[in-house]
């Protein structure tokens, strides 16, 4: 896909709305010409193959940042492009993701990604996580997490960071230390 620009925001102190409403609106289409966003999924009949999830991840990589987005080449978050491997592996949206703030997780002290990721996921033991896993970080101790990726090799894990690009980077020890939880797609296989 070919990485589209933004048009910057109408007023200094727009809220973040305007880039995700023009975000979304760059979301591709299915072959039936739908958009992504809003389709359920019928997890009786979800699965989803590890190596598939990890494919789909890697396309991702050099998508820009783009807070509270969801759109592969165009801009994602950290949930933004675990939302993304989602639709695209298994074909719908798990659940449309509420508006959120950049301190999300600080100001509501809730363990608000752990537990859409419990509603949507499947947890599995920390020690069992394979290539094709979401994990989730808690990057101070004491705060709720508040970062995800996706596990793409032993040593290596595909996410999105405020100032970078999506990419796959080391999955060391300063990231082993902030790993929280291990969460499966449905049905992996």
């Amino acid at each position: 896909m070919e990485s589209q620009t933004l048009p910057p925001a109408p007023s200094p102190g727009a809220d973040c709305r305007y880039r995700r409403i023009a975000i979304e609106r760059a979301a591709p289409a299915s072959p039936q010409g739908e958009r992504h966003f809003g389709k359920r999924c019928d997890m009786t009949q979800a699965s989803a193959q590890r190596a598939a999830i990890v494919s789909a991840a890697r396309e991702w990589i050099g998508t820009p940042y783009h807070h509270q987005a969801s759109v592969k080449g165009v801009g994602a978050d950290c949930l933004g492009l675990v939302r993304g491997v989602y639709r695209e592996v298994m074909g719908c949206e798990a659940d449309a993701a509420p508006a959120y703030s950049r301190d999300w997780a600080e100001a509501s002290g809730r363990e608000t990604l752990l537990d859409a990721a419990e509603k949507h996921l499947r947890p599995i033991l920390l020690r069992n996580a394979a290539p094709g896993d979401v994990l989730i970080f808690r990057m101070r101790d004491g705060s709720p997490a508040k970062h995800t990726a996706i596990l793409a090799s032993e040593t290596t894990m595909i996410h999105a960071m405020e100032g970078s690009l999506a990419a796959e980077v080391p999955f060391g020890a300063w990231w082993r230390r902030r790993l929280v939880s291990v969460f499966q797609f449905p049905e992996v296989s």
